[in-house]
């Protein structure tokens, strides 16, 4: 279960009402925190945003490296940490991993940032 499996039954029609319109419960609140929590670096937000920006919206790991400019343990850890917070899907093909935007991810988090 990732990060973001909750957002979707967290809407006004389901069991939760963002955030302007009610206060989240506990658990909800974790969970949303957990996804912004894997938003809050910059290296991440320039990896999500460079997939988001690539044909198809993917990309393969070896061409993320040098836009990073860290080293490619870092960007892995990186990458990893958004797939596994919902942002990414990971995809082997050879001996490279391909990451692709999840489409939904940013809208689910943004519906329950957005003023009422």
């Amino acid at each position: 279960m990732t990060a973001l499996d909750v957002l979707p039954s967290m809407s006004p029609s389901a069991c939760c009402a963002p955030l302007a319109e009610a206060p989240l419960s506990r658990e909800d609140a974790e969970e949303l925190a957990s996804a912004l929590k894997a938003l809050a670096d910059p290296a991440r937000l320039r990896l999500l945003s460079i997939v988001a920006a690539s044909e198809e919206q993917e990309a393969c790991v070896c061409d993320l490296i040098e836009p990073i400019g860290l080293a490619q343990p870092t960007v892995s850890h990186h990458l990893k940490v958004l797939t596994d917070a919902g942002f990414l899907t990971r995809s082997k093909r050879g001996t490279w991993a391909y990451f692709r935007l999840v489409p939904s991810a940013l809208e689910r988090v943004a519906e329950f940032v957005r003023p009422a």
